[in-house]
């Protein structure tokens, strides 16, 4: 994509009002705009990255065995009386009324909404188990929305839902979820440490939220030092036992909130016990039957007898993940973006688009990088190159590629690594072998 052709609308300052250190950098990135309190527009930049990020999160549901569906964001209020949450679920439910005088809701989750949806169709044991998802948007009325996307009104969500006909296919279906979570986490760039956690108004007596650490995280953590480490996430999802152990010897390995930070020591010693600050990604339930028994929801088992299916539910913040990957992953200059959530790769930078050989340079290497499948954003337009390489730095693209009439009379082109800063002199041909090799 050629700049000169994109609507980028980065900002030298970012507003007063944006507290963190992802609120200001997305704003200033160009990557989303305010339209209402909580609720925000997303620019062509910070789209790319959302769709990245949701790519991911589609893929390791995938593996994991869910299948994809999409549920509407508008929802029946009779649904949530059937479960007996609409009255207690308060103030943070958008409820609206149809022109019908019919009570609706913008869903904030969708447990009732799936429950009826697969009751309608699972008639016998045959259909289950079963783990369905929605990649879809939501809405909680938060009385004080703030820290851009890490806490605003309306977001994009990720949540699954699995049937199961017993408790222990339920728990295996929370595994298989809980070392997809992991796994997510670990492709954009991000150390997550999963936690034990109360249900709240979803239910239920097994939860666990996934914490990332971040230096500017909202909330304070202390977790073993394990969780350091690198752990090998290669478990067969299918074997029960040995998911369930594989999950049992990561959770031994103890994290906590601030609240639980002397019983965090108690149970694991002092000295392995590390302090830092994290950011709530995503969040996992096992509530048995207290959806599917309130909605009247059974199958035929294989002797006959009905069986009211296990439930869990599995949520990810898809928007609240770019903000915490920023949080993570930035710098003085600006965002440091994960190549496998980067908007784009490179930033090609032509500094002197006055200079036929420069221009004739940069757009030929454009041409081949696009068209061998690399993504570029050409830096095209007729500025000052401090004000390119500010630009490029702030948006945090992996790789900058500079090209200049100095370099050129020496028949090379300027490699810089975003991440570490780490520049490098190379011919265009072993640029673009770099840059396209497998």
């Amino acid at each position: 994509m050629r700049l000169s052709r994109f609507f980028l609308p980065v900002a030298k300052e970012a507003p007063a009002d944006a507290q963190i250190i992802s609120h200001k950098l997305m704003l200033r990135a160009g990557l989303v705009r305010q339209t209402a309190a909580g609720i925000y527009a997303w620019l062509p930049l910070g789209l790319r990255v959302l769709r990245k990020i949701e790519q991911i999160v589609r893929e390791e549901q995938d593996r994991a065995g869910a299948v994809e569906l999409l549920m509407p964001t508008i929802q029946s209020a009779d649904l949530w009386r059937q479960s007996g949450r609409y009255d207690d679920y308060g103030a943070e439910m958008l409820r609206i009324k149809d022109r019908h005088d019919r009570e609706m809701l913008f869903g904030p989750t969708a447990e009732e909404v799936i429950t009826s949806i697969f009751a309608a169709s699972a008639k016998s044991y045959r259909d289950l188990p079963r783990t369905l998802y929605n990649i879809q948007w939501k809405f909680r009325d938060e009385v004080r929305p703030r820290f851009g996307v890490m806490r605003g009104r309306e977001f994009l969500m990720k949540d699954a839902y699995s049937f199961d006909l017993d408790e222990a296919g339920a728990r295996h279906s929370y595994n298989r979820m809980f070392v997809a979570y992991l796994r997510t986490y670990r492709r954009m760039g991000l150390r997550a440490i999963p936690m034990q956690a109360d249900t709240g108004p979803i239910g239920g007596d097994l939860s666990h939220e996934f914490i990332v650490l971040a230096p500017t995280g909202e909330s304070e953590v202390f977790y073993h030092r394990n969780w350091e480490q690198d752990r090998d996430l290669n478990v067969n999802p299918d074997d029960a036992d040995a998911l369930q152990a594989f999950v049992t010897g990561l959770t031994d390995d103890y994290a906590a909130t601030d609240e639980k930070r002397d019983e965090a020591r108690e149970a694991a010693g002092g000295d392995a016990i590390q302090q830092s600050r994290g950011i709530e990604v995503g969040h996992i339930f096992y509530f048995g039957t207290k959806y599917s028994k309130a909605m009247g929801m059974s199958v035929q088992g294989p002797d006959g007898n009905a069986i009211i299916p296990q439930m869990g539910s599995y949520g990810i913040g898809v928007s609240r993940l770019m903000g915490a990957i920023i949080e993570a992953s930035h710098d003085d200059n600006g965002i440091i973006w994960p190549e496998s959530v980067a908007p784009y790769r490179i930033g090609l930078i032509n500094m002197r688009v006055d200079d036929a050989n420069c221009t004739a340079a940069s757009d030929a290497l454009y041409e081949r990088l696009t068209a061998a499948g690399v993504e570029v954003l050409y830096d095209d337009r007729d500025e000052r190159g401090g004000a390119k390489f500010a630009q490029m730095d702030v948006i945090g693209l992996p790789w900058q590629v500079v090209i200049g009439p100095k370099g050129l009379e020496k028949g090379v082109v300027e490699l810089k690594n975003r991440a570490t800063g780490e520049k490098q002199e190379l011919s265009a041909d072993d640029l673009f072998n770099k840059m396209t090799a497998k």
